[in-house]
């Protein structure tokens, strides 16, 4: 047969396939890249989407579980945040680190460096538990050494997310700076 007078087929010229079914598998009938790619994004939002609510959801059921009035009544002074601007921006900072640990969890951080998961799961913690002992228990102190503790476990993840994915540890200096004032906030609370 000559090479000359061959054509090349064209799926047009093919009335056995449609082009729904040829746009999305390769000639091996795999998928196509571009398949791929689209799974691959749905399983990432939907990675994202975990990562970033069970954080924010955990931080809501502990100020549901720990709510109390006793900061609304104490005497403050005129600079401290009313207790809605308290817990909204103790959302936010799980949500912020939600997204910093999901970045890291991307780039395969968690499994690279192991330290980087524990680091992450004991500032979660902490973060969880600052608002029950503080406004929940009435425990101001033990409030500050949990708060200091969040502190370091935010600067140990840090130090971690730098190395794996710099935006991920820029996405956690808002998270230091609100811990260092809410530090302050719970030492005026001791001597209230």
């Amino acid at each position: 047969m000559d090479s000359q007078n061959l054509k090349q087929r064209r799926v047009a010229d093919d009335p056995n396939t449609t082009t729904s079914t040829a746009a999305t598998m390769n000639k091996n009938n795999h998928p196509s890249k571009r398949d791929m790619r689209m799974k691959m994004a749905k399983r990432g939002l939907r990675s994202l989407a975990v990562a970033v609510s069970l954080p924010v959801a955990l931080h809501l059921i502990t100020i549901y579980l720990g709510s109390t009035d006793s900061y609304r009544t104490t005497s403050k002074p005129f600079w401290f945040p009313p207790l809605w601007g308290l817990r909204l921006t103790c959302l936010a900072s799980s949500f912020l680190m939600g997204l910093s640990a999901w970045l890291v969890w991307a780039e395969g951080g968690f499994h690279k460096n192991p330290v980087a998961f524990p680091v992450y799961l004991s500032q979660l913690v902490l973060s969880l538990a600052w608002d029950p002992i503080v406004f929940g228990a009435g425990a101001p102190w033990v409030g500050l050494v949990v708060c200091m503790g969040m502190f370091g476990a935010l600067v140990g993840c840090s130090k971690v997310f730098q190395d794996v994915n710099p935006t991920a540890c820029d996405l956690m200096k808002p998270c230091l700076v609100w811990v260092a004032f809410l530090a302050v906030v719970n030492l005026k609370l001791v001597y209230l």
